[in-house]
């Protein structure tokens, strides 16, 4: 049941922790999650019957179009028809890669009706992307448009095309018009019947420091969403919420489709790309209360600058960050602009999010903390052998398996390692505990900088430079010294108008130093148009030092020549 905005008391944290039932969380689905569960059963059937709107589509024009559950619903089951016309049985694995329309949606969703397993392809995919993803997952039809299409013709053996196109657009040889044979199709197709087990997605990992690795996702971690939505979000009966992270990634499938329709609340999809302009406009016009998206964005709108967002200013109730850490700067910048609370929240696409400032919970929020393991889920810190240390102990972060009753995640799609040991999933980030029981993040382990025997977290060096009226962005790795192991460089992205020159950068790294540490500050700094990101916003600072190491190799080898 969703709370209404007149509710303001909090539940306690520590009170909601230690009552927590795995069977209270997954007494909140329509179905049975041992033995008789449906996705889109979950996130739409359930709601019907109430002509509620179930999702609000802004074209890249501006045009907005509504949509109910009973809509959703027979436009699923007729995806569903077509699905299984296309000789598609329950288990089997199908790919969407389209803009954020309706049409997105009407395949998520018809996929799950029938039993099919989803899988996501971003739309900003090249065609080694694709491949890859395909190959991993076996899919055996893909929903594109025209646009996307031309990027299969360099992918050989392909699965099917089904084609999502305008009347006006011509038709492609070997592919399927999807709108056309929905139309064709009959809107009654009964849920196909599974257990909590069954997978009905397929993501797959970031590629952060890597090749993308296969996630399956089984029914079981409906509850978890469920639970991110109640805790963290807080989503109420009367919020209009809008999560802006594409559905071609873990946290806008799991928490812009899956988790707002399961409340039986709208979800918002803009079809163009994001922009602050578009963003504060559509908060403004919809009458968004409930925001959520990653750093890289919000940043964006803080680039913006302060005016921009006066429109905006006491319109949001709460703001909800993830991806990335969220630096203190934009949490002060919230709070003065937009007078709304910006909470950080932490998560995988092997997790969903489990350590969380939550909006819902009365705990305390700690600027550069990211927050409380979920109620549902217990979480360490370990040393390299395995042991859990205490606070204010540098570890990798882990999921304590037997005491997460929410834990869905079992290991990587057909992959021999195993993602879990020692009854621990570890997590690859470094964090510490303090003493409240809340977590720090550090960074990754591979990010991690070993400085004169110091270890130096980038995330603190990126939020000190970002504290700069100059600096818009900033990523930090460490580069091989003879002397100190390594040290510390920034590579920063500046402001409109603002000129990049040797005085600035010295400038920088003093202030780095004066406000974090006489080791931790940069003694290099590059000024670049824009950093290396993973299509979902994601810093890939490996990529950054192997740039670096490829530099430093050539020279040596010139120095070898001459």
């Amino acid at each position: 049941m969703l709370q209404s905005h007149g509710d303001k008391t909090k539940r306690s944290y520590a009170a909601e922790t230690s009552a927590f039932q795995l069977s209270e969380a997954t007494g909140r689905l329509a179905g049975d999650i041992e033995t008789a569960i449906n996705a889109c059963v979950e996130c739409c059937d359930r709601h019907v019957g109430s002509d509620r709107i179930a999702l609000r589509c802004v074209s890249t024009k501006g045009v907005l179009s509504e949509y109910t559950f009973e809509q959703l619903r027979d436009m699923s089951a007729r995806a569903a028809n077509f699905f299984v016309s296309q000789g598609l049985r329950k288990g089997d694995v199908l790919a969407g890669m389209l803009p954020r329309t309706v049409d997105l949606i009407t395949v998520i969703l018809g996929a799950w009706r029938m039993g099919a397993v989803y899988q996501p392809l971003f739309t900003a995919f090249g065609p080694k992307a694709i491949e890859h993803r395909l190959k991993m997952s076996n899919a055996r039809l893909v929903a594109t448009n025209p646009a996307n299409a031309l990027k299969f013709s360099e992918i050989p053996n392909h699965p099917l095309l089904a084609i999502v196109r305008d009347k006006e657009e011509p038709s492609i040889d070997g592919t399927i018009d999807f709108r056309g044979a929905l139309a064709a199709c009959s809107s009654t197709f009964d849920p196909v019947i599974g257990r909590g087990d069954d997978l009905f997605m397929m993501m797959s990992t970031s590629g952060t420091t890597g090749l993308p690795k296969g996630v399956p996702v089984s029914m079981r971690a409906l509850a978890s969403f469920s639970a991110y939505m109640r805790y963290a979000i807080d989503l109420r009966e009367d919020d209009v919420f809008w999560n802006i992270a594409d559905p071609g990634w873990a946290y806008g499938m799991y928490y812009a489709v899956a988790g707002p329709l399961m409340l039986g609340c709208a979800t918002i999809l803009y079809e163009g790309g994001f922009t602050a302009e578009s963003t504060y406009s559509i908060i403004n016009r919809l009458g968004v209360t409930s925001l959520a998206g990653s750093p890289t964005a919000f940043r964006l709108l803080i680039a913006a600058g302060e005016e921009a967002a006066t429109s905006a200013k006491g319109q949001l109730r709460v703001v909800s960050s993830a991806g990335e850490p969220l630096n203190p700067e934009i949490i002060r910048w919230f709070e003065t602009h937009l007078a709304a609370p910006i909470y950080d929240h932490y998560g995988q696409t092997e997790t969903g999010m489990v350590v969380n400032n939550h909006h819902g919970l009365d705990h305390a929020v700690r600027p550069g903390s990211a927050g409380f393991a979920m109620p549902g889920y217990r979480v360490a810190v370990l040393d390299d052998a395995g042991r859990e240390l205490g606070p204010n102990q540098p570890g990798v972060l882990a999921v304590d398996i037997a005491n997460s009753p929410l834990m869905w995640f079992k290991g990587y799609f057909q992959q021999d390692t195993p993602a879990i040991s020692g009854g621990f999933y570890r997590t690859g980030d470094t964090v510490e505990a303090e003493a409240d029981g809340s977590i720090s993040f550090i960074g990754r382990e591979d990010d991690l900088i070993t400085s004169s025997g110091y270890r130096i977290g980038p995330f603190d060096v990126e939020s000190a430079l970002i504290e700069h009226s100059a600096v818009v962005e900033a990523a930090v790795i460490g580069v091989p010294d003879p002397e100190r192991t390594e040290i510390v460089k920034a590579f920063v992205v500046l402001g409109k108008n603002v000129e990049a020159t040797p005085d600035l950068a010295e400038e920088l790294a003093q202030y780095v130093k004066r406000r974090l540490s006489a080791h931790a500050y940069p003694r290099l700094v590059d000024f670049v148009s824009e950093l290396p990101k993973t299509p979902s916003g994601k810093i890939q600072r490996f990529l950054l030092r192997k740039a670096e190491i490829e530099k430093i190799n050539a020279h040596q080898k010139q120095d070898h020549s001459a």
